[in-house]
């Protein structure tokens, strides 16, 4: 993806992406607030046919860059796979997807009933993508890299136009992955909210995108065990460190307890059941009250694809 995000395509961008990932509401909660000591503004993206923000991307990629036929092959956690295994057989293209060994059931049967062959390669997400890697080489395949993408960082920038139209907010706190949301969510407010301070957050448990974004370098760690599976990240994209870098203001690491404390909240607070990745924005609150005490915060609630075991813990009286 290196420097090629470009704010002219993410302004236009909806024009080419479902309208069921479009235009989502922004919820505020008095009691929220009142718990963290700011205001809070978050961007809900999970009420839609593959509970996430990934089906922006994955729709404009799909019309902008795949040719007519053209069978795509990918790694994920889950969510990309659905919006790839979506967007791609509707507009008639065969996908496969890479998951680790140790995926998530429920995102594993979303992305069957969304037309994918599910393959299971590795003991985590690097894992998978190394495996989809090869099968693409071998089988004369389109491998498709979430983060390494123009178009699907593009199209995840349409989900900060859209808060940057709503509500005018101090600081955004932004999930970083592989890095598509963080590219296009920050590429769209420097330009639409310039003001804002943007602030990239990664689980402590999979440090590698810190680490790197840092150094100005790509360091890989050993593992990447966090419950936070869609910001599981062990080994960085090299092209993507220096847009990352311009697209934030500071890069913080929530811990596993503050993750699912976060989650919490926003289900006690706002009756919303979201993945340990979607809660991970309000999980950087949670853990730094004074940092944004008194300020308007905008956060997305990216996903909401949550293993059955967890779920059944989150709601537990």
């Amino acid at each position: 993806m290196g420097s090629t995000v470009e704010i002219a395509n993410v302004l236009t961008a909806s024009r080419r992406i479902d309208p069921v990932f479009l235009d989502t509401p922004t919820t505020t909660d008095t009691a929220l607030d009142a718990a963290l000591g700011c205001h809070v503004l978050a961007k809900v993206e999970i009420a839609n046919p593959i509970g996430s923000f990934k089906g922006r991307g994955t729709e404009l990629f799909a019309a902008k860059a795949l040719k007519r036929g053209e069978a795509v092959v990918c790694a994920s956690a889950g969510n990309f796979g659905q919006g790839l295994a979506r967007a791609a057989s509707m507009r008639g293209h065969a996908c496969t997807v890479f998951v680790a060994e140790t995926a998530n059931p429920v995102k594993v049967d979303a992305m069957r009933r969304l037309g994918a062959e599910v393959r299971f390669a590795g003991v985590d997400f690097d894992a998978a993508k190394e495996a989809a890697r090869r099968h693409a080489s071998e089988c004369g395949m389109r491998f498709v890299e979430d983060g390494a993408e123009p178009a699907i960082a593009e199209g995840a920038g349409t989900v900060g136009l859209e808060l940057a139209a709503a509500a005018t907010f101090d600081v955004i706190v932004v999930q970083l992955g592989n890095g598509a949301l963080l590219a296009g969510v920050g590429t769209a407010l420097r330009h639409a909210a310039p003001n804002a301070e943007i602030i990239a957050v990664v689980a402590e448990n999979a440090p590698a995108m810190k680490r790197s974004l840092e150094a100005g370098r790509v360091i890989e760690t050993d593992c990447a065990n966090t419950i936070a599976d869609g910001i599981a990240v062990r080994v960085p994209i090299p092209a993507t460190l220096a847009l990352l870098r311009d697209c934030c203001d500071a890069v913080v690491a929530v811990s596993e307890d503050r993750i699912f404390e976060a989650m919490k909240l926003i289900h006690r607070s706002i009756g919303l059941v979201v993945e340990p990745a979607g809660a991970a924005g309000l999980a950087a609150v949670v853990a730094e009250p004074h940092r944004f005490a008194g300020r308007r915060v905008a956060t997305i609630l990216c996903g909401g694809n949550i293993s059955i075991e967890l779920r059944d813990r989150l709601l537990q009286p």
